[in-house]
């Protein structure tokens, strides 16, 4: 039993902060009438924590290379612990959202090392358990936000969403500094500086933007600025990278067809499991008049399944190539989209049920193999990296899911429609469960395409290989869902 007392303290942290990106969500109005919290500043309570997680990911992935796993996952649940305390106390929103981004940057650290470390915990069968029960543990969590959210609020307080953290973390401190050695990092070389700021420059500039474009038109400055700088960044980025000796990102993993699919494959997962979520819950408060906590049970079924799965993968699954696990996984994925189209006028929200099942299952078979195939296929040494990017893809993934299908659905609703047109939310949202099933399809196809091996070996670093002209993965946790219209 002692050898899962690492697992365990992984599971903690991961739980803690995928669950944090929807949990407020169901508290807003209680924090409105508390705090006298502006419309605005309530959604910056819920989208600056988001786009803290997906800015600073890969940054504190590298940072974790360089000075050892366990101290900056230990770091991250302290921070974490901290700032979730301070939320809880918050006089006003002011002070709440700044407490929302120090989580958002705990949370990086947490999230950015969970991979490398059971990697480095776990070999063999017990390594191929200990990702089943990660993945268990993603795919429950953004599920389980909204009814734990919902019962926190109703019966203790909206503070409590907040400080319930607080002892979680002090658990998952001990647990990790008995049970997790020390790993010292790299002693050598030093921090690339320039690449760790234009990356977080580009990663967060594309998250604001992305969230502001489901207010505003794409053509207003506060969407099209921010995205123009997202580019910049990223176009400065690569060239620093490609000519630095200690690069932040080694682009000679995009060498490697297997890890360009992964990263791939990661951002698709989350854009077509988990970025209708928002409109769905639109869809069931606003037309058929469900609390959040009865929104969040109807989703109950897909977090079951897509707890369980993983489980059963972890256990029996480890000899299924990935390239079969992930490209199964994203079309069920896909199917299950296909079957939530069937939404329309006069639909209850059992409607959804039998393809939340499918996204349930897809993302259960695909979720454990893509972390651990990822962490197959590159250099031990470059495993905070590795993680830090597939973590980063998945979160930038979902952003740039809830955008486009916020275009899509926003397309198809009259302004005003949302509280008083049910056909017209309803078609709107077949249309965008429509387009999710295209991603997940397009995502099976990538992962199919670009995986040719059940491993395949450590890919080349560019420290051994000539750079490779870069090749970028759309960007993109599963996560969210964050934005206060799902609330």
């Amino acid at each position: 039993m002692r050898k899962w007392w690492p697992l365990t303290a992984v599971g903690l942290g991961a739980f803690m902060l995928l669950i944090d990106v929807t949990i407020v969500n169901v508290a807003l109005p209680e924090m409105a009438d508390d705090l006298d919290a502006s419309f605005t500043e309530l959604q910056w309570v819920v989208d600056v924590y988001a786009l803290a997680l997906a800015a600073l990911l890969l940054g504190t992935g590298t940072i974790a290379d360089r000075f050892g796993h366990r101290t900056v996952y230990l770091a991250g649940l302290v921070v974490f612990a901290l700032a979730s305390l301070g939320c809880a106390l918050a006089p006003g929103a002011e002070l709440l959202i700044a407490g929302r981004a120090v989580q958002g940057a705990g949370a990086a650290a947490m999230f950015a090392t969970t991979i490398a470390l059971l990697s480095t915990v776990y070999r063999g069968r017990d390594r191929a358990v200990a990702f089943g029960v990660w993945g268990a543990v993603n795919g429950a969590a953004a599920a389980a936000g909204p009814i734990i959210g919902g019962l926190l609020t109703e019966h203790f307080g909206w503070p409590w969403v907040f400080a319930v953290n607080v002892p979680v973390a002090v658990i998952a401190v001990v647990i990790t500094r008995r049970t997790i050695a020390k790993d010292g990092g790299r002693t050598s070389g030093r921090l690339d500086l320039p690449g760790m700021a234009t990356f977080t420059v580009s990663a967060g500039a594309l998250t604001f933007g992305l969230i502001r474009s489901a207010e505003a038109d794409w053509s207003d400055p506060t969407v099209f600025g921010p995205l123009v700088l997202a580019a910049v960044s990223l176009v400065l980025f690569l060239a620093i990278e490609r000519r630095s000796a200690e690069p932040m990102l080694d682009l000679g993993l995009f060498r490697h067809r297997a890890f360009v699919g992964f990263i791939g494959g990661g951002a698709l997962i989350s854009a077509a499991a988990w970025a209708v979520f928002p409109y769905a819950s639109i869809w069931m408060q606003t037309v058929l008049g469900l609390g959040p906590v009865h929104t969040g049970l109807v989703i109950l079924p897909m977090s079951v399944v897509s707890f369980v799965v993983p489980l059963v993968m972890g256990r029996f699954g480890q000899r299924v190539p990935p390239r079969w696990s992930v490209s199964l996984g994203l079309l069920s994925i896909a199917v299950g989209g296909l079957m939530q189209a069937r939404v329309g006028a006069g639909a209850t929200e059992t409607v959804l049920v039998p393809g939340m099942l499918f996204v349930g299952l897809g993302a259960g078979l695909a979720l454990p193999p893509l972390a651990s195939a990822t962490m197959s296929v590159v250099p031990h040494e470059r495993a905070g990296m590795a993680g830090g990017a597939l973590s980063t893809s998945r979160q930038l993934g979902l952003a740039i899911g809830v955008a486009v299908l916020g275009t899509v659905f926003t397309s198809r609703v009259p302004h005003g429609a949302e509280a008083g047109d049910g056909d017209a939310v309803a078609e709107a949202l077949r249309a965008c469960y429509l387009v999710a099933g295209a991603l997940g399809l397009a995502g099976a196809v990538l992962v199919w395409a670009l995986v040719r091996t059940p491993s395949g070996g450590p890919a080349p670093s560019a420290a051994a290989a000539p750079s490779a002209a870069p090749a970028t993965a759309s960007a993109g946790s599963q996560a969210s869902g964050g934005h206060i219209a799902a609330s």
